[in-house]
């Protein structure tokens, strides 16, 4: 496979009218040819490393429940983190929770400025033109965007099942947060954490550029990995999210105009150094 082969943006196509955009960041481990295996063995593409385990088969199967468009990548948060700021020093990660990449550690500013442009712009662009489609159709887009994280952090178990990130737009995530807890098998608080175990205000994240600075709703969904590692799990999570998302998508309040933010930091931390 050539260069020129490797497409770095998974598109699904969905109905713009229905006003939601789904997007998954960390969708895949896999590498461009030429990248090799940066150095790893094969096992530490399984780890939450190098993608999101299980967010993908959620993305996709909610994109398919809701007939909604849907963005995801296609290669590994190893090789660039399309979720980061282009000036955010965990962009290229040249050491992951333990793991040292060796195919990362010689990336300089040129070759990091070649990976930015193959990899993370295009998804960037992507999203950019599936917003510019939905407002096409006279309607403020919502942006729902999928990851998982581990169930456990250096030796800390996380309690949670799932978890609402967002920075300073009450419009989707308060509603949200308040449907999840309610659901009977999640614990309320205790299951369904808010901005946990991640603050979700992050300057230059996909996020943040996409929807926080354009002032569309947006939300960010972390599923515990260990609940949607299989094929079940994912089918039940999508199904969970497309019951609780049909009444706030067609909710008027969802999309009441917002003035555009403009503030530049974070709320809690300059950069997370995770790769959650």
């Amino acid at each position: 496979m050539s260069e020129t082969e490797f497409r770095p943006v998974e598109r699904i196509a969905g109905d713009p009218a229905g006003g939601l955009l789904l997007l998954c960041d960390h969708a895949s481990s896999a590498l461009p040819p030429e990248y090799g295996d940066l150095g790893l063995p094969p096992a530490a593409f399984r780890r939450h490393i190098a993608y999101d385990i299980g967010a993908a088969g959620v993305t996709r199967r909610l994109a398919a429940a809701l007939g909604a468009p849907a963005a995801l990548t296609t290669f590994s948060r190893l090789l660039i983190d399309p979720n980061r700021g282009l000036d955010d020093p965990t962009l290229v990660m040249k050491l992951s929770d333990g793991a040292i990449v060796p195919g990362n550690a010689g990336a300089d500013s040129v070759e990091i400025a070649r990976r930015v442009e193959r990899f993370w712009r295009p998804y960037r662009d992507a999203i950019g033109q599936e917003t510019a489609a939905i407002e096409a159709k006279g309607v403020v887009p919502a942006i729902l965007s999928i990851h998982s994280f581990t169930p456990a952090w250096k030796g800390a178990p996380r309690p949670w099942k799932a978890a609402i990130l967002w920075d300073d737009d009450p419009r989707f995530n308060e509603t949200l947060i308040a449907a999840l807890r309610a659901e009977p098998d999640l614990g309320g608080s205790d299951d369904v954490g808010d901005n946990q175990p991640y603050d979700g205000a992050q300057e230059g994240d996909t996020i943040h550029e996409a929807a926080t600075m354009r002032g569309f709703p947006s939300s960010l969904i972390e599923i515990r990995q260990d609940l949607i590692a299989d094929d079940v799990g994912q089918a039940a999570w999508a199904g969970r999210l497309a019951r609780i998302l049909k009444p706030i998508l067609a909710d008027p309040a969802l999309r009441a105009p917002r003035p555009i933010t403009t503030r530049t930091k974070g709320r809690g931390r300059a950069f997370d150094t995770s790769h959650r």
